[in-house]
């Protein structure tokens, strides 16, 4: 279980990273939601949701199924940000950015769901 603990915080600290400075970059760079064809209020939304979900992923306490739904949260965001990116005229490359975070993000959860089997109490039988 270490190995698999060991893993799943490395690949949790990058969402981190990537996460805050997504909401870092998504709070001085207005003009860019503005191209991407989002309102104001969405963006600062945006960065308060970002950042939230990064202080309960950092709170080891927060029990499995909240970090699930803050991944989904975060997945769900990425796609957005994906299809956004691609119909705003950037080239694909640039598009696809966001779903390789995306990729990343679910080696993260494949750990989560290895930590959650190996801890739960049937296996203690």
């Amino acid at each position: 279980m270490k190995k698999q603990k060991v893993v799943y915080w490395r690949i949790t600290a990058g969402i981190i990273f990537f996460m805050l400075f997504s909401a870092y970059y998504a709070s001085t760079n207005a003009e860019e939601f503005k191209h991407l064809g989002f309102p104001n209020y969405f963006r600062i939304e945006l960065i308060g949701i970002k950042i939230i979900g990064v202080f309960l992923l950092l709170i080891p306490q927060v029990s499995q199924r909240v970090r699930e739904w803050i991944y989904v949260g975060f997945v769900i965001n990425l796609i957005s940000a994906f299809i956004a990116k691609l119909n705003s005229g950037y080239s694909i490359p640039a598009s696809m950015e966001p779903l390789l975070v995306l990729v990343i993000m679910l080696a993260g959860l494949f750990y989560l769901e290895k930590m959650r089997k190996i801890a739960s109490p049937e296996n203690e039988r």
